[in-house]
C-alpha cells in the first residue's frame, strides 16, 4: 500500500466488534514511522455497547478526501481504493520529476 501521499487518517470503531476488522487491519498496514513522516493519525474507540458504524476517513496531499464505511467494505477493498488514488498521485509526481 502506498502511504506517502496520505496526510490524515481518522478511524472510529468498536474494537470488540467483528465489523471493525477492516479498520483495525488498515491501521496495522500503516508504516511504523508514519506519524514522524507527517501523517496525522487519529483513532476513536467506541464503547463495547455502541451500535455506531465503523468509519475510516483518509485525506491525501492533493486535498482529496475519502470516507470509507468499514462495515460494508473488507480490507482488500479499502486498500484497493486507497492505492488507486495513490497510484494516480505517484504517476503525477513521476511526470513532474519530484
Amino acid at each position: 500500500m502506498i502511504t506517502r501521499f496520505i496526510t490524515h487518517v481518522t478511524t472510529r470503531f468498536n474494537p470488540f466488534s467483528p465489523r471493525a476488522k477492516a479498520a483495525r487491519l488498515f491501521l496495522t498496514r500503516l508504516p511504523p514511522g508514519a506519524r514522524s513522516d507527517g501523517m496525522a493519525i487519529t483513532t476513536e474507540l467506541l464503547p463495547r455497547t455502541s451500535a455506531a458504524a465503523s468509519s475510516l476517513y483518509i485525506k491525501f496531499k492533493d486535498g482529496k478526501e475519502m470516507n470509507l464505511d468499514c462495515d460494508t467494505m473488507n480490507i482488500k477493498g479499502i486498500v484497493e481504493e486507497v492505492d488507486r488514488h495513490s497510484r494516480q498521485l505517484q504517476k503525477q509526481a513521476d511526470l513532474d520529476g519530484s
